[in-house]
């Protein structure tokens, strides 16, 4: 009788851990945060692809339809493979060109240099000027300068001379030439000793004088 009685006590002390599991369910507990977090990564987009196409800010274009992808900055046409962006062959910047813009499809000149560097200095164009005495400049339409050197004439005396901001030596004194080592003025004959009378050459001034011995008037002995 003892025995019955332990083994009774024995069950009923199972039989509430039983019902008690069996009484519970997951549904009365709310999910964890990472069953929640990864249940929400499993969302679902559109597939545009042979649909329409996407630009760079997730703005749909039909097929057919004309856009401005942000990538690119020429058109695209929407087509079942995905833009096709026309490449045109873009014509040369200018290489005076001193801002260029990239907004278009092709860059494009806005300003183009309007003056001409020479020595350090800048001129406007057709503006001309003298860097130098001998030279004469311009500055051209295609910003480049061109300049003429002066092609100074032999001068017509043995003697010349540069004055300021005269390119070409000039003859103060007029032409002449030399007769030894004295200087004679051109066009008439100069008595350079008692014994030789001289003139210059026609045109000839950088050529010795001619001169001619006349009768010599030296003093007589007694």
């Amino acid at each position: 009788m003892a025995l019955h009685i332990h083994e009774a006590c024995i069950l009923l002390l199972v039989i509430p851990g039983l019902v008690t599991s069996a009484a519970i369910s997951h549904e009365d507990y709310p999910a964890d945060e990472s069953d929640q977090t990864s249940s929400n990564d499993n969302l679902i987009f559109d597939d545009y692809r042979g649909k329409g196409c996407v630009d760079d800010s997730g703005f749909v274009y039909k097929l057919g339809e004309r856009f401005f992808p942000g990538h690119s900055n020429c058109p695209c046409v929407c087509a079942l493979d995905g833009p096709v962006c026309d490449q045109p062959e873009c014509p040369k910047i200018h290489p005076k060109c001193t801002k260029v813009e990239h907004n278009g499809c092709c860059p494009e000149c806005k300003e183009v240099k309007n003056f001409c560097e020479y020595h350090g200095k800048n001129y406007k164009i057709l503006e001309e000027f003298k860097p130098s005495p001998c030279e004469w400049c311009r500055c051209e339409p295609s910003n480049e300068v061109h300049c003429v050197v002066a092609d100074c004439a032999v001068p017509e005396c043995v003697n010349p001379v540069y004055e300021p901001e005269q390119c070409c030596p000039v003859c103060k004194n007029g032409p002449n030439c030399f007769a030894g080592t004295t200087i004679i003025p051109a066009g008439i004959e100069v008595k350079v000793d008692e014994c030789n009378i001289c003139h210059c050459h026609n045109g000839d001034w950088w050529k010795p004088a001619q001169c001619s011995k006349r009768e010599c008037q030296g003093k007589q002995t007694v």
